[in-house]
């Protein structure tokens, strides 16, 4: 290891984008790659150096941190990396990535000779970028200094759940407290459309529960995207939460437990989505709970198909 910890940071959307620059502020000699380079570009303000694949971006690092969107994703850009990778690395697997996947990114690690560490984070972009995460890691005790400079850079604190990365003891307290993020913000976002239908003012509500044990910062925190019309850019966003919600779901499933409030959050996200807010904050799951907007929406991409045909049939009569 060098003198200078050598970190490669592979996947900077709106997570691995804010790790990179803290890794960076923090001294450290950071490299990233981003399978669409204009989300890594920036960093190169920050001090990071950009990379054109993931093998020049792990080349003689001491840890890699890869934050994509799932596990395949994951497997699939480490596998692009062998090349440059060297027995001995550390790898922080940061993806949510699913207690199944987890088993398969760990097999990979052993057949390359890299150190493998489950290492999902907690929280969403604003804690991200103020380097306040929580980052939830098993794996082995021997390298725990060696990683310590990276997970102080992008949290606040590091819990360790267990020496054996391949155990997926961090990832599994991860679907858990995610199973709570999201029933939460499904939650209140049903509160708020209720509160709509029946004509009652949000505010009613909210003094109603003010300073008592129903009340929630976070409920208050999601409610005021939604009524601010603040959804973008989305703190965690609606597509990612709903792939989070089918792997809790999953995983309850494989070990015997019926979760039917996270099944049925997972189809409200997907309705968000179909709906046209993928990339907004996971609090516009809201807008699951009104139909007509995708009537509206159907409408008006049927009226503008109808607009373009009646421009052609024009402009192939004035030819």
């Amino acid at each position: 290891m060098t003198d200078q910890l050598i970190v490669s940071v592979l996947g900077t959307g709106i997570m691995g984008a804010a790790m990179a620059r803290n890794l960076a502020r923090a001294g450290l000699d950071v490299r990233v790659w981003n399978r669409s380079r204009d989300k890594a570009e920036p960093l190169a303000a920050d001090g990071a150096r950009v990379a054109a694949d993931p093998a020049e971006a792990v080349r003689d690092a001491d840890v890699v941190l890869t934050m994509l969107y799932d596990g395949p994703a994951a497997l699939d850009v480490m596998r692009r990396a062998v090349p440059g990778l060297r027995p001995g690395t550390v790898w922080a697997q940061a993806t949510t990535a699913g207690v199944d996947a987890v088993a398969d990114l760990a097999a990979f690690a052993d057949e390359h000779g890299l150190v493998f560490l489950d290492a999902p984070v907690l929280g969403t972009r604003q804690p991200a970028e103020a380097g306040r995460l929580l980052v939830l890691a098993a794996g082995p005790a021997a390298v725990r200094d060696r990683v310590a400079p990276v997970f102080d850079a992008v949290g606040s604190r590091t819990v360790w759940t267990g020496e054996d990365g391949a155990a997926g003891s961090a990832t599994r307290l991860k679907l858990v407290a995610n199973s709570w993020v999201l029933a939460v913000t499904n939650a209140g976002g049903e509160t708020l459309a209720l509160a709509k239908a029946l004509g009652v003012d949000p505010d009613a509500f909210f003094d109603a529960i003010a300073d008592g044990p129903l009340d929630m910062g976070y409920l208050r925190t999601k409610a005021s995207l939604i009524r601010d019309g603040a959804l973008t850019p989305a703190q965690f966003a609606v597509t990612t939460a709903e792939k989070d919600a089918r792997l809790i779901v999953e995983a309850g499933e494989a070990n015997g437990v019926r979760l039917d409030a996270a099944a049925a959050g997972a189809e409200r996200l997907a309705r968000a989505a179909a709906q046209g807010h993928g990339d907004e904050d996971m609090a516009a799951a809201y807008f699951a709970s009104f139909e007509e907007k995708r009537q509206e929406k159907q409408e008006k991409q049927e009226k503008q198909e109808k607009q373009e045909k009646q421009e052609r049939q024009e402009e192939e009569q004035s030819d």
